[in-house]
């Protein structure tokens, strides 16, 4: 997975990609003990910062994303590439890495 830091950027996806803020993982554990940072796991859970106009059909139609800015979802765990954007962790992915909307 690639990495980028861009600083004072304004980044708008292309077709189906979105770009996803990543919300950070809770430092300890159930018990009460903290994890250190090469003992914790990648986050699996963002919410929606920027969405694409939306992949294209076979007859050239944009087809709309079943996202929008501000949901939260749930996405593939080795998926996109990780952008920081002024200090922000922002992942670049497709629509179809996303794997569910979290109520």
């Amino acid at each position: 997975m690639a990495s980028l830091t861009l600083q004072g950027s304004k980044l708008q996806p292309l077709g189906d990609r979105v770009l996803v803020k990543i919300v950070e993982k809770e430092e300890k554990t159930a018990g009460g003990i903290f994890l250190p940072d090469t003992a914790k796991e990648k986050s699996q859970v963002g919410e929606i910062a920027a969405v694409g106009p939306g992949a294209r059909n076979d007859k050239g139609d944009r087809v709309k994303s079943e996202v929008t800015v501000g949901d939260k979802v749930m996405y593939s765990k080795y998926a996109g590439t990780e952008i920081k954007i002024d200090g922000t962790e922002y992942l670049l992915l497709t629509e179809k890495d996303i794997l569910a909307i979290v109520a």
